[in-house]
């Protein structure tokens, strides 16, 4: 594996991820918000066996293994049922959007907790994330509070979701970053999310699964998606070019989105293009005050 193959088979996971957000949506329409998370992960789970391979635990610090596991099944359930939850499709993007925080968070976690070293420029970047993210959520009128407000009132289980999520993915880097020694838990962490999922799917009262080919063929293209993308991001960043890959990443929200408004047939707004390209910009500045180093 040379590194200009491996880097190419990492920006195939940028791409996979991208359409995340339209098939987890497409799928819980069918199957539910717990059941088609459910089935999704667990597809995945059984990619992940095929392709990366079961982990060695012994290889695991205590530490990775705790935290990596609790962060990682909290951050896909914030994910998967965010999407889910979202009064209508339109509205799912625009959550999509409010999770694409992660990035500029965990450069901040990174500085807070890892000793990471990052110039002032950290400070707009951020500033601009979440002013990106507060101009999807103003709708039509961009930054517009009363709108802002209605959105998340309209629907606030997801809304509350979705932002948890991207903190949680955040804290998720940074531990993995210090703790994981080289290991990759990968395998592991998503079928313990499959598994969450179904105990919470026989726990409480969810709707009736509708497996319709529609349905079935995003539900296949979802598990794919996530699967292969994970598996190839693992080879990107063991053997391929890890800056091209991390800005890479960063246009993640304005991808996602057009894939997004694709699959579901939302059409959207100019200010949303608006703000997941600020989104993207002060992601992009955050990365780059670690480059500049104070």
């Amino acid at each position: 594996m040379n590194k200009k193959r491996a880097t190419l088979i990492g920006l195939l996971a940028v791409l996979l991820w991208s359409t995340m957000v339209g098939f987890i949506r497409a799928v819980s329409e069918g199957l539910g918000p717990v059941g088609g998370a459910a089935m999704i992960y667990t597809l995945s789970g059984l990619l992940l066996i095929v392709t990366v391979g079961i982990p060695d635990l012994r290889r695991f610090s205590a530490r990775y293994l705790i935290a990596g596991s609790v962060l990682f099944v909290s951050y896909e359930l914030c994910l998967a049922l965010s999407l889910g939850f979202a009064a209508t499709r339109q509205q799912a993007i625009e959550v999509g959007m409010v999770n694409y925080l992660w990035p500029s968070l965990t450069i901040l976690c990174a500085i807070l907790f890892n000793g990471q070293k990052a110039s002032l420029w950290v400070i707009p970047g951020l500033l601009l994330a979440l002013l990106g993210v507060s101009w999807v959520l103003g709708g039509e009128s961009g930054l517009n509070i009363a709108e802002i407000q209605h959105n998340i009132i309209s629907s606030p289980l997801s809304y509350a979701l979705a932002f948890a999520g991207a903190f949680i993915w955040a804290i998720y880097c940074t531990v993995t970053t210090k703790y994981a020694n080289g290991a990759n838990g990968i395998t592991l962490f998503v079928l313990l999310t499959a598994a969450t999922l179904w105990v919470k799917f026989a726990l409480t009262p969810q709707p009736e699964m509708v497996f319709t080919l529609p349905v079935v063929v995003k539900l296949l293209m979802t598990g794919i998606a996530l699967g292969f993308g994970y598996a190839s991001w693992n080879i990107g960043i063991l053997h391929g070019n890890v800056t091209v890959l991390a800005a890479a990443s960063y246009f993640t929200p304005v991808l996602s989105s057009a894939l997004a408004a694709v699959v579901l047939g939302a059409p959207l707004s100019f200010s949303f293009w608006q703000g997941a390209l600020m989104v993207c910009a002060g992601s992009l500045l955050c990365w780059y005050s670690t480059r500049q180093r104070a």
